[in-house]
């Protein structure tokens, strides 16, 4: 369930649940999924068997840039490379501009968190976390 301000524990368990069955239902590869809150902060993670172990902070920190910078990571990385500049000009060595963080919003665009994947291709990791990003935003209205 989605909270005021932000995804609640519940809703980021299943929405860590369902990045799951995409990547092994869509690419059958194992990934590791984070779901932050508004402010960046952890709720639920997950990494599946013999998922690299560097994708365990990669997909922390895509999830955390999501929601601090307010909007998907591929998205950033774009706007970087338009303005010639590089993630770590914003003084947050936890920012990454990496391909596959999604932020998660309320009908009205509120951050109210983000889904961050790592594991698969860069574009692939995108796939995902947009996917239950959406789903995350679907539940939101119900």
């Amino acid at each position: 369930m989605i909270g005021m301000d932000t995804i609640g524990l519940k809703l980021a368990q299943k929405l860590v649940t369902a990045a799951l069955d995409k990547a092994a239902t869509d690419y059958g590869r194992p990934i590791c999924v984070s779901v932050c809150d508004a402010f960046g902060f952890a709720l639920s993670f997950a990494r599946n068997d013999d998922a690299p172990v560097r994708s365990i902070a990669i997909s922390q920190g895509k999830a955390y840039s999501s929601a601090r910078i307010g909007v998907n990571t591929d998205v950033w990385l774009g706007r970087l490379g338009q303005a010639n500049f590089q993630a770590n000009y914003f003084c947050d060595p936890q920012l990454t501009a990496l391909p596959g963080g999604a932020v998660v919003t309320s009908a009205n665009g509120k951050v109210l968190g983000a889904v961050g994947i790592s594991g698969l291709a860069p574009h692939e990791d995108q796939a995902i976390a947009n996917a239950i990003a959406e789903l995350a935003t679907e539940n939101s209205t119900q």
